[in-house]
């Protein structure tokens, strides 16, 4: 790989901040950007593939786009210069991406009551869009976010309800319990969406299920397809990082766990909201 191939799978690797869908966006936007200018080889792309799949384990949507892409590139023209052929595949699964974002969105919409205070944890790309619609349309709510440490995403989403002018609280991720009786509905994001019925999003999100079940509190998952994955909890891999970032104590007998992600079974939520419609559990789709 060239350097900026390299930088492309080293800012994937590196990101603490986008959620899945995000994530899978930028590193697709990478890859275009670096085909247009021509000269990338059938085997240079693959390995940037290759290592955009590897990257970030957790998060199933990004594998699942570089997928969707082999599957439309097709037999290569010119083995030695695909970006031609290439380019306009990756920007076509882009859009889908969008368009998938933006259906997650519209579908949210319809599910939040005027006035409503909202409650999330972490920074989702697609609660930030439904967030965002319900801005744009003028349709009344305050959210809660907590700080999503370590990371601190909750920082950087307080900031941007700030400039869309929503109220909004920010607290302690062990203070999601406590606010959850201020709360209409919880909305959370998703990184991998399992196959036994269960997914996977920032460690903290299964505490907050759990205090949504004990206080009778909505619960909805925002997650599009590109998100399935025929992985399990116990198959899938759950990143760890490095436990410095918790900025603890070291000692001879004190070890630090940095575990970004964690499982949480469907039985705890309300239901998914997708771009394929409104999933209620353990009933069918809404619509």
């Amino acid at each position: 790989m060239d350097a900026k191939a390299r930088a492309i799978v080293a800012t994937v690797r590196e990101d603490r901040q986008a959620g899945a869908a995000q994530l899978t966006t930028n590193a697709l936007g990478s890859v275009r950007d670096w085909l247009i200018p021509g000269g990338v080889s059938a085997s240079m792309l693959e390995a940037v593939l290759e290592g955009l799949t590897e990257a970030r384990p957790s998060m199933v949507p990004l594998a699942n786009a570089v997928a969707r892409c082999h599957e439309l590139f097709g037999p290569w023209q010119n083995s030695r210069d695909v970006s031609e052929q290439a380019a306009p595949v990756v920007s076509s699964v882009l859009e889908q991406l969008a368009r998938a974002n933006e259906r997650v969105a519209l579908s949210a919409f319809e599910l939040v009551p005027e006035q409503a205070t909202i409650l999330t944890h972490s920074r989702s790309s697609q609660v930030v869009a439904l967030f965002r619609l319900l801005a744009e349309r003028q349709h009344p709510f305050s959210v809660i976010c907590t700080q999503s440490s370590p990371g601190n995403e909750g920082f950087t989403l307080a900031r941007e309800l700030d400039g869309l002018g929503v109220p909004v609280t920010l607290i302690t991720d062990a203070q999601t319990g406590l606010f959850m009786a201020e709360t209409d509905i919880v909305f959370s994001g998703c990184d991998t969406w399992l196959s036994d019925q269960h997914f996977v999003n920032k460690s903290g999100t299964y505490l907050l299920a759990l205090a949504a079940r004990d206080q009778g509190k909505p619960l909805w998952v925002l997650a599009d397809s590109f998100k399935d994955s025929p992985g399990t909890c116990q198959s899938v891999a759950l990143e760890e990082m490095a436990p410095e970032e918790l900025g603890g104590p070291t000692g001879a007998h004190i070890r630090a766990r940095n575990i970004y992600f964690e499982t949480v079974p469907v039985q705890l939520i309300t239901g998914r909201v997708s771009d394929q419609g409104v999933f209620s559990f353990p009933a069918e789709p809404r619509r």
